[in-house]
């Protein structure tokens, strides 16, 4: 028997992101999937070496790299139109539910206790560690705005700074700290960060 699952996993590079934004750059969801793992990652060691935490970055890079496998099947709905009222919020949770079942289905069975839990999102085990998912999957969405305003793409303005008290109000110190010392680097251009090293 043939099971289809990686076939759909791969399918998420045709994925677009974004669709009601003009973009510089067309961003797929297989792309932003690895980003939110880099993401997730770096923030639990920031939170692990700077701040006590005891958090497992590998864990959050998986879930990370799974957080949207269910947009295969639903494409991807821009935040503005899913957050729009309640009634349309909780209809798109229930449409998320379907496909990580339909998804989940086409996992070998001997697979299932693995990756079934990566598609689930209310699996208890891994809240904690969601959260940091969570916060890069915004912090991503943050960076995307930064980059394209670097590029002089004013169309992403008003979702920088959206996006930038949505950060702020997490109170996160790991996600702090990626603003002062990570963030500022992705206004630069390649030249410019060059130099620095090279000084």
């Amino acid at each position: 028997m043939n099971y289809h699952f990686s076939a759909y996993m791969y399918r998420l590079r045709s994925i677009s992101r974004w669709s009601l934004m003009r973009s510089t750059s067309i961003e797929n969801v297989a792309e932003h999937s690895f980003h939110v793992a880099l993401l997730a990652h770096l923030l639990c060691e920031i939170g692990n070496r700077l701040y006590g935490r005891q958090l497992q970055s590998e864990r959050a890079a998986t879930l990370a790299l799974f957080h949207d496998a269910t947009e295969v099947f639903t494409g991807d709905i821009p935040t503005p139109v899913k957050h729009h009222n309640p009634r349309l919020l909780s209809n798109f949770r229930e449409m998320e539910a379907i496909a990580a079942e339909r998804l989940t289905s086409m996992i070998p069975p001997e697979l299932a206790p693995a990756y079934g839990p990566l598609l689930n999102a209310d699996d208890p085990a891994d809240q904690e560690l969601r959260k940091y998912v969570k916060a890069a999957d915004t912090l991503d969405a943050y960076l995307k705005c930064t980059w394209e305003l670097a590029s002089g793409n004013r169309e992403f303005a008003a979702a920088k700074s959206q996006l930038q008290q949505k950060l702020e109000s997490l109170q996160m110190p790991e996600v702090s700290y990626f603003l002062v010392h990570l963030a500022p680097s992705f206004e630069l251009t390649l030249d410019e960060l060059s130099a620095d090293l090279s000084d």
